[in-house]
C-alpha cells in the first residue's frame, strides 16, 4: 500500500455527522499530496456541511499527526463561505436546485433502513392524495430495489419514450389515479441494476426533469433506505416541500431513522414529520385486539427528539400485504379499514400544512 493510500484509509475514519459516511466516500477530500514529513490535501465541503469544517479539519490533523512519518498537515479549504460549485459534493452537480415544470410540491418519503414499509407508505400516501381530487405523481427513486410497479399492478407495463439524449422524454404510467415512473418499468424482472453513484444520479435527474409529469399538485418520491447517493442527488437537485421519515417502533429502526432525519436537516430540507409504520398487528377476525409486535412509542420518541410531528401510526392489517402483492393499495381496496383511515388522515394533514401555510 502506498503512503497516499494509507492516508486515504486513515481518513475514512472521519465521518459526516448526518449521513455517517466518510469524507473520502463523499468526495470531500481532494488532491492528497504526501511528501514526508508533510501532507497537503484540499477540503472541499458542500454548502450544507460547512458548519462541520472545523471539526473535520481537526479530526484530519489529529489522525495524520499520529503517523510517525508526518510532522506537518496542511489543509487547503475550498469555498470557505460555502459557495456553490460544480462537484463540491462529490457528485458532479451544482448546489442550485431546479424546479420541475408543472410540479407544485415535491415530498420525499425516506427511512434509515429497509424493511420498515417505506414504499407501502409512499404508494398509499400518493393514492390517498389522489383520492382527495389532487393531481399526483409517484417517482420510485429506489433504483436498486424498485417495488412500486408491483404494488400498483403495473409491473408488466413499459412507459413510452421519445427522442434521444437530453431531448428524450418519458411518459409516466397511469395507475390507481396517479402517474408512476420507476426503474422497475424499464428493466426485465429480476434484472439487477449494477451502477455506481454518477449513473444513479443521472437516472434520478432524468426521472425528475425528462418525464412528462404534466401539471401535478404533488410529486411523491419513494427514496431507497439509508443516506446514500439517491438522497443526496434528490436533495441537491430539486427544491422539496419536505420529507416524511418512516420508522417502526423498534429500537434498531429508530437508530437508523435518526441518521436519515439528521441528514435532511443538515441539507436544509424541511422534515414534515414522522410516520410510525407497523404500530400494531390487528387480527382479521378480532378487530378490537392490538398486538404491539415491535414495541411501542418509537415514532413519538423520534418525533419528540427532533421537535417534529408524529404524522400517523399505521397498523398492520392483512389487506396491506395482500394489496402490495396484488397491485391494490389498501387505501383503494379497503377504504373503510383503520389503515386506510390513517393514510387519509396523513394525506389531509400534509395537504393542509403545505397548501394553507
Amino acid at each position: 500500500m502506498s503512503f497516499v493510500e494509507q492516508v486515504r484509509t486513515i481518513l475514512e475514519q472521519v465521518k459526516d455527522v448526518g449521513s455517517g459516511r466518510s469524507v473520502i466516500e463523499l468526495g470531500w477530500i481532494e488532491q492528497i499530496r504526501v511528501d514526508p514529513p508533510k501532507v497537503v490535501l484540499r477540503l472541499n465541503l458542500p454548502r450544507f456541511a460547512v458548519n462541520q469544517r472545523d471539526r473535520i479539519a481537526k479530526e484530519i490533523r489529529d489522525l495524520l499527526n499520529e503517523l510517525e512519518e508526518i510532522q506537518e498537515v496542511q489543509i487547503e479549504i475550498a469555498n470557505p463561505q460555502g459557495e456553490a460549485s460544480i462537484g463540491q459534493a462529490g457528485h458532479g452537480q451544482t448546489e442550485e436546485r431546479q424546479s420541475i415544470p408543472g410540479v407544485k410540491r415535491v415530498i420525499a418519503v425516506s427511512s434509515g433502513k429497509g424493511g420498515v414499509g417505506k414504499s407501502t407508505v409512499a404508494v398509499n400516501l400518493a393514492c390517498a392524495l389522489a383520492k382527495k381530487g389532487l393531481q399526483v405523481g409517484l417517482l420510485d427513486a429506489d433504483i436498486y430495489g424498485p417495488n412500486t410497479p408491483t404494488m400498483l399492478g403495473v409491473a408488466d407495463k413499459t412507459p413510452e419514450v421519445n427522442g434521444n439524449g437530453a431531448e428524450q422524454t418519458m411518459t409516466p404510467i397511469k395507475s390507481c389515479g396517479i402517474s408512476v415512473v420507476s426503474m422497475g418499468l424499464l428493466i426485465e424482472e429480476n434484472q439487477p441494476v449494477i451502477w455506481r453513484g454518477p449513473m444513479l444520479n443521472g437516472i434520478i435527474r432524468q426521472f425528475l426533469y425528462q418525464v412528462s409529469w404534466g401539471e401535478l399538485d404533488f410529486l411523491v418520491v419513494d427514496l431507497p433506505p439509508g443516506t446514500g447517493d439517491a438522497q443526496l442527488s434528490l436533495a441537491q437537485a430539486v427544491p422539496m416541500a419536505g420529507v416524511v421519515i418512516v420508522t417502526t417502533p423498534q429500537k434498531v429502526s429508530l437508530q437508523d431513522s435518526r441518521r436519515g432525519l439528521a441528514m435532511f436537516l443538515q441539507m436544509g430540507i424541511s422534515v414534515l414529520g414522522v410516520v410510525e409504520n407497523m404500530t400494531c398487528f390487528i387480527p382479521p377476525d378480532q378487530k378490537e385486539i392490538r398486538y404491539e409486535l415491535f414495541g411501542s412509542g418509537g415514532g413519538q420518541q423520534l418525533a419528540d427528539e427532533n421537535n417534529v410531528s408524529l404524522l400517523a401510526q399505521i397498523p398492520m392489517e392483512m389487506p396491506v400485504q395482500e394489496g402490495g402483492d396484488t397491485g391494490k393499495p389498501i387505501v383503494l381496496s379497503q377504504p373503510n379499514s383503520l389503515t386506510s383511515n390513517e393514510f387519509m388522515k396523513l394525506a389531509t394533514h400534509l395537504f393542509n400544512s403545505l397548501t394553507l401555510n
